[in-house]
């Protein structure tokens, strides 16, 4: 199992590029940055606070790297044309020289949408319209031309040239639904899952049934999750957290608990786990020190 970090867009430019080649030299796997606009909230409520944009930030990235895997975590097609998507891709792996992953979602976040006017549908045509995106980023990152007639995009012989570096370039996708799963089946590299170990098997049976219905090699398919990372021996927080709301999203406890916790995650095939930093402390010195923690007493047993 490989480990990757994902830096909140909160941070500044700097903290993010200094984690970039921290990650880089240090032999993590891959960095993902969050494609949204402000924090979430669960409503139509639009709060202050800094949060950079995904695709600005990428290339930079890539720039201050030489080895690091580098990826979207992930980009909604409600907000993104498919054609932008498949041509920021492709130019973004030339930059990076082979080295990108884009992450696609049907898009989810109310906020964001309420407050720039962009459509949020409901569920079903919300994944109609992914499926139209998705089926056409594939086509144009893979054929000489893609000409398409759907319901929400209409392409004619074009192009996406050059094509990626990668052949194919991967696409991940994020989400445990019955046919987003069947899409991921259809047309995706890779999946993603939030969640402590219990709630990502629940999503790991539901891609194996998936795979099943659709005739697809589940062994094709990477997979990849994340949650909130809590490296303690405070009983009273590891309490508070595993009760608290984001319980089963997290894993917390000293190093041989979240040791323990992984080899569930290894146990179920996940290829990479993704270490988040928003719990990691607010100055970039601390950040730093527990990735360091992280990977001299967890992840390196499972080198």
């Amino acid at each position: 199992m490989k480990f990757s970090v994902w830096t909140n867009p909160a941070h500044s430019m700097d903290e993010a590029l200094d984690l970039a080649r921290f990650a880089d030299a240090e032999g993590w796997h891959a960095m993902w940055y969050a494609d949204h606009y402000m924090n979430n909230t669960g409503s139509t409520e639009a709060p202050l606070g800094p949060v950079h944009e995904c695709w600005s930030v990428i290339p930079a990235l890539a720039a201050v790297t030489e080895r690091l895997r580098l990826g979207t975590l992930v980009a909604p097609t409600t907000f993104h044309h498919p054609a932008l998507l498949a041509n920021r891709a492709a130019t973004i792996d030339h930059l990076s020289h082979g080295r990108f992953v884009l992450g696609l979602g049907a898009g989810w976040q109310i906020n964001e949408h309420a407050a720039y006017g962009v459509e949020l549908p409901e569920p079903k045509p919300r994944v109609d319209r992914f499926a139209e995106a998705i089926e056409i980023i594939r086509s144009l990152l893979t054929e000489e031309r893609t000409t398409f007639e759907g319901e929400y995009f209409q392409f004619t012989d074009a192009p996406c040239d050059p094509k990626p570096v990668q052949s194919p370039l991967p696409i991940l996708v994020g989400s445990a639904g019955p046919r987003m799963l069947r899409l991921v089946c259809r047309f995706a590299d890779e999946w993603n899952a939030w969640g402590a170990p219990d709630l990502v098997a629940k999503g790991v049976e539901k891609l194996e049934r998936a795979c099943v219905d659709t005739g697809r090699d589940p062994a094709s398919i990477r997979r990849t999750c994340q949650a909130m990372v809590f490296l303690t021996e405070d009983e009273s927080l590891i309490t508070n957290i595993r009760d608290g709301d984001m319980g089963e999203r997290s894993i917390v406890g000293p190093a041989s608990q979240l040791v323990e916790e992984l080899g569930r995650y290894d146990e179920l095939g996940i290829d990479e786990f993704i270490v988040p930093d928003f719990t990691f402390g607010g100055g970039l010195d601390e950040r730093l020190d527990q990735y360091r923690l992280f990977q001299a007493e967890v992840a390196s047993h499972f080198a």
